[in-house]
Parts: C-alpha cells; sequence; structure tokens
C-alpha cells in the first residue's frame, strides 16, 4: 500500500528545496519533477535488491542506439500499481494528473520502430523478473522536433532535456574512458530504472553520456581565448548531443562511427568490470554469466571492440576469445533492404579506431581462410567478405562473430533465409531462428486506453490478461453479444472524440469524432507507401468532384511521420500529403465528407492516443519489404483492424485473427519477384482508371513544391527510375487499383456497426501472440539462456 500521507510530504519537501516554492506557486513542470523525484525513492531499495539478485546469476545485456522509452511517470505509476492512489493524493492538493502528464517531454533516445521495440523489451524483461540491462546513449537531444511550414517539414531541436530528468541517476564512480586515434572521451553512466508491472523487481537502463577529461582550459581562457577554451568540451559533447547527426558529408560520418563506438565500448568496460567484481579473471566463466544482444548493425563494432578488451586488456589469446565471443553475442536483424545494411569506409576506421580496424582484418581473414577450406568459390567468398572494396560489412561480421542471428517476424526470417543472407544460412543453419516481434500490453493498451481496459478486466473477471496477453482470446466468446459489440463502439468513439480534442488544440484543425478515422502513423519511407494512401485519398477527391452525391462513409484520413532530415523523396511525400489536405480541407464542397490532417512531431505520448482512436490501421508496405513492424500490432490490440499488405507481422496478425476481419490487398513477395525484372508501371499509369491524373498532379500545377523538383523527383521515381532503382521501386502503381477496392470494402463493411464491431472484438481477442512478453521469454529461453530471478 502506498502511504499517501508520506508522499504528500515527499513532495512538498521536494518542492521547497528544489525549487524554493509551495505547491500553490510550482509551476506545472515543478510539480511534475517533485512527484516523480517522490516516486523514484520509492523505487531505490528494491533496485538495489534486484542488483544484487541479478549478480549470482546468467544476465543478458541488450545494446541499441535507441531506446523510445516515451513519459515515464505515467507508465511507472502503472506499473507500480499506484495510479489512481496518486490521482487521489494529487486531488487533494488541487493538482490535476493529466496535466502533470501532458508537462513530461518524451524522452529524446529513439526515433522509430528499432527503439520503441528495445522499451518494449526493457518494460517486458522487468515485468517477467529476467535479468536484462539495457545499454545506449544519453542522447541530450532527440531526432528533432518536426512542424510544418507552408507544407514542408521544419527540423528544431529537441531538447527534451530542458525541464531536467527525474528519472536518471547519474553515476560517477561508474565513469570509463572510450579511445579514440584523436581524443579520449569519458563515458559518464546515467541509470533510469525500468519498472516492471506489479513485481518488486526493478531493471537498469544504464545509458552513457559523452564529456571531456577536462571541460575547460584555463590558460586559454586566461588569455581571452574563449572559444578554444571550451572547444574541447563542445567537440566531446557532440559525441552523445543528438540521435542520428546528418551523414551527408564526412564530418558527420565521424560523429556517426564515434557515437557507435563510444556506447558500445563503454558498455563493454562496465560488463567486464562487473563480471571481475564476481568472478575475477577467469573469462573461460564469461559465457556462463553473460549474454549480449545487437540490437540491429549500429552495435554490431561490439564484437571487434570485445576481441580487442579480451587480447590487448586481459591477455586472452586468440582462440579463445573468439570462441568468447561468438557464444556471448546474438544479432538481431531489421531490415532485408540492403541499403540499410550498414557498410563504412575502411580509411575512417584506419584514421579514427586503427586497432579495431586491425582485429576486423584479422578476422575477415581467418574467415576467408575457413571459406576456402570449405570449398568455396572466388565469386562466393567475395561476395561474403566482412572487408570488400573498401568498406566493411557490418551484418556480415554480425552474422560471422555471433552464435544467432534472428529475424523479427516469420516472414522476414524466411526472407532472410531463402534470399537476401541465402549464403550465411546456408553456411551456419543452425544460427538463425525467428523471434517475432512483441509490443507491451502495459503501455499499449493498460495505460492509453483505460476505458477499454477496464472493459477487458470486467468481462474476463480478472486483469491478469495485462501479464498473460492470450487470455484475451476467451473474449471471442463474446463475437454475439450485441451489448458487448456496443460497448465497444461507445469505447471507440470516446477515444476519437478525446483525440479530436487533441488535434483540435495541437493542430489547430477541426476534425468530425463521427467520421472513419483512417490512420497511418510510422516513420516516412517510401517503402512504407504512404504516397500510395495520398493517392487514394486524391483519387476519392476526384471523384467526389465529379459526382457530389457518391455514397460514401466521411472519413478523416490521419497521418504522423518524420522525414530523415537528408531524405529529399520522404520530405517530398510529407509536402505532397500537406498540399492534399490544403485542397480538400478548403474545399466546402465536399467538407463533411471526408478531411486529411497530418499531425507534427508525431511521437510516443502522440501515438497513445492515436492508436485507441483508429477505425483503420494502414499497414499498407510493399510485400517483402517491411521486416515485421508493431505499430500494426499496437492497433489490434486497441481492437483496429488492418487494411494492409501480405507483408511483415501482418501476415501472422491475419493468420491470428482471420482474413475476414481485415482488408488484405496487394501483390504479394513471390508475384513481385517473378515480375521485378520485367515490372512496367507505364501499363497501368496508362490504363487504371484515375490513376493517371492523380500522378500527373506532381508535375500538372495542381499543387506547388516551392521550385525544390520535390514533385518532379516523385513522379520520375515511378514513371522513370533512378539510376540506383528501377521505375516504381515500390509498386505503388500495380497496387493502385487494389488499393482502392479494398478500401471501397472497408467503407462497405463500416455500415454494419455490429459487424464492424465483430471484426475490432476478434482483432482485440487475438491480439495475444503480438506481446513483448512473449517475445521476451523467447530470446531467455533460445537465446541468452537466463532465467527469472525474483526478489
Amino acid at each position: 500500500m502506498l502511504n499517501t500521507r508520506e508522499l504528500k510530504a515527499n513532495i512538498k519537501r521536494i518542492l521547497r528545496t528544489d525549487y524554493i516554492k509551495t505547491i500553490d506557486k510550482a509551476k506545472d513542470y515543478e510539480k511534475y519533477n517533485a512527484l516523480s523525484k517522490a516516486i523514484m525513492e520509492l523505487t531505490i531499495d528494491n533496485w538495489d535488491k534486484t542488483i544484487e539478485v541479478y549478480s549470482n546469476s546468467k544476465q543478458a545485456y541488450y545494446l541499441s542506439a535507441e531506446f523510445l522509452m516515451g513519459r515515464a511517470l505515467g507508465n511507472n505509476l502503472l506499473n507500480l500499481g499506484i495510479y489512481e492512489e496518486v490521482k487521489e493524493v494529487l486531488e487533494e492538493l488541487n493538482i490535476d494528473i493529466n496535466d502533470i502528464e501532458e508537462i513530461e517531454e518524451d524522452a529524446g533516445l529513439g526515433n522509430g520502430g528499432l527503439g520503441r521495440l528495445a522499451a518494449c523489451f526493457m518494460d517486458s524483461a522487468a515485468t517477467k523478473n529476467l535479468p536484462l540491462t539495457g545499454y545506449g546513449i544519453r542522447y541530450s537531444h532527440g531526432l528533432f522536433k518536426q512542424s510544418f511550414k507552408n507544407g514542408f517539414q521544419v527540423e528544431k531541436a529537441d531538447n527534451w532535456l530542458k525541464y531536467g530528468d527525474p528519472w536518471s541517476v547519474r553515476r560517477d564512480e561508474d565513469t570509463v574512458i572510450v579511445e579514440f586515434a584523436d581524443c579520449s572521451l569519458k563515458a559518464v553512466p546515467y541509470d533510469m530504472p525500468v519498472i516492471g508491472y506489479k513485481t518488486s523487481n526493478i531493471n537498469k537502463l544504464r545509458l552513457f553520456k559523452a564529456e571531456p577529461l577536462e571541460d575547460f582550459d584555463f590558460e586559454l581562457f586566461n588569455s581571452q581565448e574563449y572559444n578554444r577554451a571550451v572547444e574541447k568540451k563542445n567537440r566531446a559533447e557532440d559525441v552523445s548531443r543528438v540521435l542520428y547527426p546528418n551523414e551527408s558529408t564526412a564530418e558527420g560520418k565521424t560523429l556517426r562511427l564515434k557515437q557507435q563506438y563510444f556506447f558500445v565500448s563503454a558498455a563493454l568496460q562496465d560488463l567486464v568490470r562487473n563480471f571481475k567484481k564476481y568472478h575475477g579473471n577467469n573469462f573461460d566463466l564469461f559465457k556462463k554469466y553473460n549474454a549480449i544482444q545487437l540490437n540491429d548493425t549500429h552495435p554490431v563494432i561490439a564484437i571487434p571492440e570485445f576481441m580487442r578488451i579480451l587480447i590487448d586488456e586481459e591477455k586472452v589469446e586468440w582462440k579463445k576469445a573468439w570462441e568468447i565471443t561468438v557464444n556471448t553475442f546474438s544479432y538481431t536483424n531489421h531490415t532485408i533492404l540492403r541499403e540499410a545494411l550498414e557498410e563504412w569506409d575502411i580509411e575512417l576506421y584506419k584514421k579514427l579506431l586503427p586497432r579495431v580496424y586491425e582485429i576486423i582484418k584479422i578476422i575477415d581473414g581467418r574467415f576467408i581462410r575457413e571459406l576456402g577450406e570449405e570449398g568455396y568459390s572466388y565469386n562466393k567468398i567475395n561476395s561474403m567478405k566482412i572487408i570488400y572494396k573498401n568498406k566493411i560489412h557490418m551484418a556480415w561480421l554480425a552474422i560471422h562473430g555471433t552464435h544467432a542471428t534472428n529475424g523479427v517476424a516469420k516472414l522476414h526470417t524466411d526472407i532472410l533465409k531463402n534470399q537476401e543472407l541465402k549464403d550465411w544460412y546456408e553456411l551456419y543453419p543452425d544460427r538463425f531462428l525467428n523471434k517475432t516481434n512483441g509490443i507491451t500490453p502495459r503501455r499499449w493498451l493498460a495505460l492509453c486506453n483505460k476505458e477499454l481496459s477496464g472493459f477487458i478486466t470486467e468481462l474476463l473477471s480478472s486483469d491478469s490478461w495485462i501479464t498473460d496477453l492470450k487470455a484475451l482470446k476467451e473474449l471471442e466468446k463474446f463475437a454475439g453479444d450485441k451489448s458487448v459489440l456496443n460497448k465497444l463502439l461507445d469505447i471507440k468513439q470516446l477515444k476519437k472524440q478525446q483525440l479530436s480534442e487533441y488535434i483540435r488544440i495541437n493542430e489547430g484543425v477541426e476534425t468530425n469524432p463521427n467520421s472513419l478515422f483512417d490512420i497511418q502513423i510510422k516513420r516516412l519511407h517510401e517503402y512504407k507507401r504512404q504516397l500510395l494512401n495520398a493517392f487514394g485519398i486524391l483519387d476519392l477527391y476526384f471523384r467526389l468532384k465529379e459526382n457530389p452525391d457518391l455514397d460514401i462513409i466521411p472519413r478523416t484520413f490521419i497521418f504522423g511521420a518524420k522525414a530523415a532530415p537528408g531524405y529529399f523523396r520522404a520530405k517530398g511525400i510529407i509536402k505532397f500529403i500537406n498540399e492534399i489536405a490544403n485542397l480538400i480541407n478548403n474545399d466546402e464542397s465536399i467538407s463533411n465528407k471526408i478531411k486529411v490532417v497530418f499531425i507534427q512531431n508525431y511521437r510516443v505520448s502522440y501515438a497513445e492516443k492515436l492508436f485507441p482512436a483508429a477505425d483503420i490501421s494502414e499497414q499498407i508496405s510493399t510485400a517483402g519489404k517491411e521486416a515485421s513492424g508493431t505499430g500494426n500490432m499496437k492497433f489490434m490490440l486497441n481492437g483496429t483492424p488492418t487494411i494492409g499488405t501480405y507483408d511483415g507481422a501482418n501476415v501472422e496478425m491475419v493468420q491470428e485473427a482471420g482474413e475476414e476481419n481485415n482488408f488484405i490487398f496487394g501483390a504479394r513477395m513471390e508475384e513481385l519477384e517473378k515480375i521485378k525484372e520485367t515490372y512496367d508501371p507505364i501499363e497501368y499509369y496508362d490504363s487504371v482508371k484515375g490513376l493517371k491524373r492523380v500522378v500527373n498532379t506532381l508535375i500538372d500545377g495542381t499543387f506547388d513544391d516551392g521550385d525544390t523538383g520535390m514533385f518532379e523527383d516523385l513522379y520520375n521515381s515511378l514513371l522513370e527510375g533512378a539510376s540506383w532503382h528501377r521505375p516504381d521501386n515500390y509498386f505503388i502503381l500495380k497496387d493502385f487499383d487494389e488499393y482502392r477496392k479494398a478500401q471501397d470494402k472497408v467503407d462497405k463493411a463500416y455500415r454494419d456497426r455490429l459487424g464492424w464491431a465483430r471484426k475490432c472484438l476478434m482483432n482485440l481477442a487475438y491480439a495475444g501472440k503480438f506481446s513483448s512478453d512473449r517475445t521476451i521469454m523467447e530470446y531467455a529461453k533460445e537465446i541468452w539462456g537466463i532465467e527469472a530471478k525474483k526478489i
């Protein structure tokens, strides 16, 4: 039980000591910090106990460039089981908990699905009492804050730490030094508690901040060379300043590599130091007590860095060091897109990390000899070399230097085995396995959709589903219960009203909560095909203009996405969608039928409002291109049918919930593989009714791209291609008509309200497979070899 009197006193105490204020005079962010610090005090004893219990068993370590955690306060209160009690305490202090939650900045520690998956895994590991520690970078600024000016994306600094960070503890005593050829940096750890749901265990996310060995040169300052006096400090802090710095220049590439090596080296030094504390220098025991997961290729430099530490610092001979390394490390592949598999110029490695490069070169040389002894041909060896044509292939290093490589959905893993990584699968068949992604039901249902969560608990007479999501299958028995179905519709309507109000306040746009909410929220990338969605909307608009009496369900199309700062085409698609929105939203003749909203600065806290309010989930990537997707799962968990392709985790989702309860369209991967060499988009452009009209708006003056050439580039990418890809590389024109027909099916199905509610219920009932609790337990058992340890 929460001691509410003590909590009140602590909040008041912290406000007095930190801000010299009373509650009635404190600002919302000050109240937020005081409350958060008071809650943090409740965790310290169990946090210490967890560390001690874990120290006696095998532990796993998750190395990731991103941890997209989202807001901490609400999630931590939920997991501690004290949300309602704290809410009552705040009411007694005349504080609205919603105001306090809204003032919290989203932690700028991640960008997309990769980082959000890492965050879900951390939550699930803590909930399941698994000894898992996360390692990453404490970025002082996130990717960027997005806004729109004249429809163009504008990027501003994401200073998420402007009000401080009450959920992290600086641990100076654990600082390590990271050595580059041109400088040495301090890696200062900040520890963030990861609170499991209804358990006393508290896991740890350790993030490193880069600082100089000497942060101020007094002699230079005294000589009035003020800029030079702090130059080393600024350059050092650049390493942990911004998530994913622009790599368009040599300086940007150098900074990106420094980031990767910085947190990996710091993590491994920290890990080895802890091992030696409990087990001395007996590195034969290392793999028995440690498992390290590399989340994509960003931290793969850990393999040669760990070899360097073992060989150079711990004096372990090569053969034993390599055996320890391979048996300790495992690798998650998140993409089949070759351009997303990292490659690094060897000259940059030689210049910045000469010893690490030497070790990679030795690893590659030994590997080449092994392949030669196995009878591999010259050409085959070249295709698998870790160093080839002056490039270091990080994915190849990852597969060779680990004991497990996993995909993140069954289709994705099959593609890796049979196509993209076929040679590697034939070489190491026992190393490849699948781990379909999952999401935490705590944040993505229990926290963000309390109305639906409460109704589920009422129907099942238990809240045990929050940690055993497969229990949702019991909901299927209500598929014919009109009162249950109507209640589901009422909850969805309430969430739509809440979202409409939030959009009105934050975007200045009025939306109709009685319309069908059609939502596509994810990173902006060509293969995710936001452009296909845009073409579909524009086609519907033109059809309405031709036939004002066209019978359609009123629909609100909602987009949320950030384009990488250097991704010209993605920015062009954002501008195009905003141009469409401007056209449609200002046309009074169709204002009650369709509306388009592109929300600004899409992030976790915005997503928590969008997922519960969606009527239809857009998962329309080119078949075979999306590794998994987790946004699709969040929609499903909130009772939303999918309109999508047979791609990524969509495949497993419709297998669970039934294709009849979703809207699958488009060419499948097998068909696209057969036709990719002969495919001619002009055939579709010329023959599909209405398609030429919408495509031509890119160049016929319908819309204005401000003379940037963005729209012409999009047009040419579809019909002419470019030096690096074929025309219509993502088959937008091919799938357009099927997409339009699928949307017509959505319109028809939505009119049958109870039938629609049944589709929603079936998606919810069969979302249980897609819990990150299930995924993390599979990692623990089948890859890491760790067991739950409850304090």
